[in-house]
């Protein structure tokens, strides 16, 4: 993979780590939005939306608010499709769901160092911004942004990393069955989540029933066609 690409990639996943809370929010941290456009970016889309269903069903029930931890997948689907150019089919996407699951984990410790930054900086802003000042309160929003950019990046840049060892050191190390070992697990564990998370958001009583009914509809109509 070229110089060319990998900063590329890296700059769009600072921008998907950036909209995650910061700007412009425009909902390209959902994995499945990361994932496509990286795969563009490689000319494997159909790779880059498979790895983006699999984070967006381990995203889909997390909501990043407060001081919750969370693994961040935004960045983590671009450097899984990059990970995942390491092989063909069953390959590529085993060595992307090893690397992505990593990477989403270093995004979430740096989300948590990143709060604790921001919540110093304001801390000692009190005074400024207690006394009306709004040049303070315009530089912490502004540094605020800055931080999380450069975290972004960083994520990006350590998931990128990994890629790259991974299509060097264990592209021709593991064989077919040991990779399809992690693509399988990868794709049952956020399967697992989806399902979880759907039914914790649907309930149960009435609501379950109509769910289920949908489901069981969805699935004739989607056989019979």
């Amino acid at each position: 993979m070229t110089l060319e690409l990998q900063l590329v990639l890296l700059a769009w996943g600072t921008l998907v780590g950036l909209d995650l809370i910061s700007v412009p929010q425009m909902m390209i941290a959902r994995p499945v939005v990361a994932g496509p456009v990286a795969g563009a970016i490689l000319g494997d889309v159909a790779t880059g939306l498979a790895l983006g269903v699999v984070f967006e069903l381990f995203q889909y029930d997390i909501l990043p608010l407060g001081a919750a931890r969370y693994p961040e997948y935004g960045p983590a689907t671009v450097a899984a499709v990059s990970a995942a150019q390491a092989g063909a089919g069953t390959f590529g996407l085993g060595f992307g769901v090893l690397v992505g699951l990593t990477t989403g984990l270093v995004g979430g410790v740096s989300l948590h160092l990143v709060h604790r930054l921001n919540a110093r900086a304001v801390e000692a802003a009190v005074p400024a911004l207690e006394a009306g000042d709004p040049r303070v309160l315009v530089r912490l929003h502004v540094a605020g942004i800055v931080r999380d950019g450069a975290r972004a990046a960083l994520v990006t840049g350590v998931g990128l990393v990994l890629a790259q060892l991974v299509r060097v050191f264990l592209a021709g190390a593991y064989t077919l069955r040991g990779v399809a070992g992690l693509a399988v697990a990868g794709v049952a564990g956020a399967l697992a989540v989806g399902t979880a998370g759907t039914l914790r958001r649907v309930g149960r009583g009435t609501a379950l029933r109509w769910f289920a009914a949908g489901l069981a509809g969805g699935t004739v109509v989607a056989w019979l066609s």
